[in-house]
């Protein structure tokens, strides 16, 4: 029989593989780099578009073409000093697990194909169900990441409650929600209409009262209450739900309770982490993240499901075609559990690495990243340059530059931009942005296992001692995690002529409109939301599309608005002009209210180009102080 062109003999692959780890295990050892190098898009192109080959190429050869035009160009994830996003250092015999698997081009499909692999599988997703502290009845899945165990989750919770789409269904998330669930939302057929926001607290947790409300407000709109999502660590600050009341109103409206723990649900494995996770347990599913805080190779992610069998049911087709293969008792088929149907061996890494260190090391790893954290928030709180903006929290601590003198927040934003900048040169440490209440901010996340002190004490001096020359800062700083609300569930469906037909609009020019549907949102408040709160720092001015709200100060009503009149002109303007404004007073939704959001920057720069639109913010403001 005439051997096949693309085998080769058993010395061959010996000497691919011994040259493929030797390049690895040097790569991985020697002296770390910059943390982030990248090249031109032109650059990259000229070295690598080559015409598909007919002819072979040398092993070294190609090793050395990736060595030279492809590996320098990354992030390096495992670089201790990679303290920006959400980094996650893998392990070698995670990495080795994943080259048995591929090696071995195992398929975890179907039981009978592969009861070995899809034991180990069981055997893991068992070990996090303990650890959460789900009861023996659950069941999960690994998939690619937390995007997919979150898509899976949705997915499987409403097949289980209502089954195929309804209309009237509704999905529940904090504004510190990771952006897949508002991807997999839409993914699944959600209108934006049908997904609410709801507003968090001073500690970037969603307010239980302000989710009461809303699910009230559609039960009396005679929709479908339908999924709550809670954060196990939300990228931006860390923050944790309270997971006990979330449950508690959930099981009262008969509601299914998802916690997305991609970022910080495997802290469970420590003291300190079990304590902050508290109540976890009592969700429907919970996505976790392998590839994380269990130091995995990427990609590895996690659903588990309190119900098992609804898992089962969300998913399980058998089809005609494989019926040869249905799983008998006890058997599980891993397709039945999710979306993919061919699938690879995820679980070979985990159960290497876990059984090769043991599961103390990981505890020992994750307990180093929570007292890394730690000391940053020491060193910050003591530093005179530098401002806390949210405490440690699973890793995670936000802070900015605050030189003294300096109250302009638009000012403050722009040096604080330009700062996250000259960092990034540096390259030898990296890190993010966000916003905390409203404020652009520096963020550390300590995940990896190799990070040390001294990446973090330098981030934290680069940050206190670097120029932030405002005058070469960004214009519209980039922000690390933009607000959920942003994008597809805050987009307007006016057309320009819609726009102008409210007064405060009807002067501007088609280019003008146009600007302002590209960069505005719209928000739906629920009847009861307190969409602004007297004293609170923030900076929108909301124009009310249909609705009506009410205007308190100090438990005293000052007045009523409804479609087409707006209100937040006053902080809106004074943020502009460089200095932040507490809101005066409290406005209210009376009835569910629909309302355009336009930021700061926005209401700016429409000031600057039409002077009609300026002037009748100025008025309204200067009328309504003299009523307070």
């Amino acid at each position: 029989m005439e051997r096949s062109p693309l085998a080769l003999d058993a010395e061959t692959m010996r000497q691919l593989g011994y040259r493929t780890v030797d390049m690895l295990v040097d790569r991985l050892v020697e002296p770390p780099g910059p943390v982030v190098r990248s090249a031109p898009p032109h650059e990259l192109r000229e070295r690598l578009m080559l015409s598909p080959p007919e002819s072979p190429a040398g092993f070294d050869e190609l090793l050395e073409d990736l060595e030279r035009d492809v590996l320098p160009y990354v992030a390096c994830i495992s670089h201790p000093g990679y303290l920006a996003f959400i980094p996650g250092e893998g392990t070698w015999p995670g990495a080795l697990g994943d080259l048995i698997a591929s090696a071995l081009n195992l398929d975890t499909c179907w039981w009978l194909g592969s009861s070995g692999p899809s034991t180990l599988e069981l055997v893991v997703l068992d070990w996090f169900r303990r650890w959460v502290g789900y009861p023996e009845r659950a069941a999960g899945v690994l998939v690619s990441g937390g995007s997919a165990a979150n898509l899976t989750a949705l997915a499987c919770a409403r097949e289980s409650l209502v089954g195929a789409m309804d209309d009237r269904a509704v999905v529940y998330m904090s504004d510190q929600t990771h952006s897949s669930l508002a991807r997999a939302a839409r993914a699944l057929g959600f209108r934006p209409d049908q997904v609410r926001v709801i507003p968090t607290d001073e500690r970037a947790r969603i307010r239980p009262d302000a989710l009461r409300g809303a699910i009230v407000s559609d039960q009396a709109a005679r929709r479908r209450p339908l999924i709550v999502i809670a954060n196990a660590g939300t990228t931006a600050a860390g923050a944790i739900d309270d997971f006990p009341e979330l449950a508690k109103i959930c099981r009262q409206h008969d509601v299914w309770l998802h916690v997305d723990g991609a970022y910080g649900a495997f802290a469970c494995l420590s003291e300190r982490g079990r304590h902050a996770l508290a109540g976890i347990e009592l969700a429907d599913s919970i996505t976790l993240d392998p590839h994380k805080w269990l130091y995995q190779p990427i990609e590895l992610g996690a659903l588990l499901v309190r119900d098992g069998a609804t898992l089962r049911r969300g998913f399980e087709i058998n089809p005609d075609y494989l019926s040869d293969v249905e799983a008998a008792d006890q058997e599980v088929n891993f397709s039945d559990l999710g979306l993919q149907l061919t699938r690879s061996c995820r679980a070979l890494k985990l159960w290497i690495s876990l059984r090769y260190f043991g599961v103390a090391a990981f505890r020992d790893a994750i307990d180093r990243c929570l007292d890394l954290a730690a000391h940053a928030e020491r060193e910050i709180a003591a530093s005179p340059d530098l401002e806390l903006m949210s405490p440690a929290s699973l890793g995670i601590v936000t802070f900015r530059r605050r030189p003294a003198g300096i109250n302009d927040e638009a000012r403050l934003e722009r040096i604080n931009a330009r700062i996250a900048d000259q960092i990034e040169q540096q390259g030898d440490v990296f890190i993010s942005t966000g916003r905390v209440r409203g404020r652009f901010v520096l963020r550390l996340c300590i995940l990896n296992h190799s990070t040390s002190q001294t990446e973090v004490d330098r981030a934290l001096e680069l940050a206190a001692t670097l120029a932030g020359d405002v005058e070469s800062a960004p214009a519209a700083p980039r922000e690390s995690y933009p607000a959920i609300e942003h994008g597809w569930l805050g987009r307007s469906d006016l057309d320009r002529d819609g726009l102008r037909s409210l007064e405060l609009f009807a002067a501007l020019d088609d280019a003008e409109a146009e600007r302002v549907l590209l960069a505005a949102r719209e928000h739906d408040a629920v009847t009861g939301e307190a969409i602004v709160e007297q004293w609170e720092v923030s900076r929108d001015l909301f124009v009310i599309l249909g609705g009506a709200v009410e205007i308190t100060a100090d438990g005293k009503l000052l007045n009523s608005l409804g479609a087409g009149d707006f209100f937040g002109e006053l902080a809106a303007i004074d943020w502009g002009a460089g200095f932040a404004r507490t809101r005066s007073a409290t406005v209210t939704a009376t009835e569910p209210t629909r309302l355009l959001v336009l930021d700061w920057v926005l209401v700016n720069w429409l000031m600057k180009a039409e002077p009609a639109f300026g002037g009748r913010l100025e008025s309204a403001s200067r009328e309504r102080l003299a009523a307070l």
